[in-house]
């Protein structure tokens, strides 16, 4: 058995990991947030495994997401600021350095990403090239990247692909994540993460790569006062922020776990249910139903918890 150090770094594409995330809050079974501190450790032990080595010896030293963002003013304008900064410090939490690329606008007003992938690629090429790491995990599913994978196994890295595919509808469109088999077969250690989730289901490595959303005691108890309501995701939680002039805030889910990998739920004033505008406070206890939306999932029919 091999003792030297199996030295991990992981690259991911931001886009890529937001729709992994919202399946698996929204649409999947588990109904839970990912934990990127859990999929941190879900990788070392795949390493170790295919690297044959034992697992104290493999670690990621370096992390690195990359994604197209809105400026503070357009976040502003689609409400999605608050929410954006909740995420990067779960990112900062788990370690990982954040890049981000502003985001063209469109003539239609629409936005997209441009140049992120490249940035991608040139960044782990030159930190392959720099620092020589053992192993590069790449959490995408684009055949872009099969030129980068490519030129790093050129350097003598081998590379990792942690890839999903999962179709589901969505207020009547359907939605999609795909990944490329030109990349599996590129890959020296490539990982089906939907296949392997559902397939691991009692793994203690997998089951830690979420954060179940568990019924509050709350709830529980008033039970028999909730609206018996098929398939709907009830949640409840407690209003941490407010921007009454703008007609919204934000929801902190009771089952947040410390470390804030849950994030806060936005709402709008509209998703208020027999509660007015002048009934808001911050530290207000509530009800909330948590539906996806095209941007982030969010709070709807909100209602006060006595």
């Amino acid at each position: 058995m091999r003792t030297n150090q199996c030295r991990i770094a992981v690259f991911y594409d931001g886009t890529y990991l937001a729709k992994v995330r919202t399946y698996y809050l929204m649409q999947h079974a588990r109904r839970a947030h990912l934990s990127i501190k859990g999929l941190h450790q879900f990788i070392e032990a795949e390493a170790a495994r295919h690297e044959k080595m034992d697992a104290d010896h493999c670690r990621i030293v370096d992390a690195a997401h990359f994604r197209g963002r809105l400026s503070a003013q357009q976040a502003m304008e689609q409400d999605r600021l608050f929410a954006e900064r909740v995420f990067d410090d779960v990112l900062m939490r788990a370690g990982v350095v954040q890049h981000h690329q502003h985001l063209a606008t469109r003539q239609d007003g629409s936005f997209e990403e441009k140049r992120v992938d490249v940035w991608l690629a040139l960044e782990a090429y030159e930190y392959a090239t720099l620092k020589k790491p053992d192993v590069i995990v790449l959490v995408t599913g684009d055949a872009d990247f099969v030129p980068l994978v490519q030129k790093l196994n050129t350097l003598g890295v081998r590379v990792m692909v942690l890839g999903w595919e999962f179709t589901y509808e969505h207020e009547g469109l359907t939605k999609s994540s795909r990944i490329s088999y030109d990349l599996v077969e590129h890959a020296n250690y490539p990982i089906l993460m939907h296949q392997e989730i559902d397939a691991r289901s009692n793994d203690p490595l997998v089951d830690g790569m979420f954060i179940p959303r568990q019924e509050p005691r709350e709830n529980r108890v008033a039970q028999q006062d909730k609206p018996r309501r098929t398939g709907k995701n009830w949640c409840t939680g407690t209003i941490v922020n407010l921007r009454t002039q703008r007609d919204y805030g934000f929801i902190k889910p009771d089952d947040a776990d410390e470390d804030g990998n849950d994030g806060n739920v936005f709402f709008h004033h509209s998703h208020l249910k027999g509660l007015d505008r002048d009934d808001l406070e911050v530290g207000l206890h509530v009800r909330y139903e948590l539906r996806a939306t095209d941007r982030e999932p969010a709070a709807f029919e909100v209602q006060k918890l006595d």
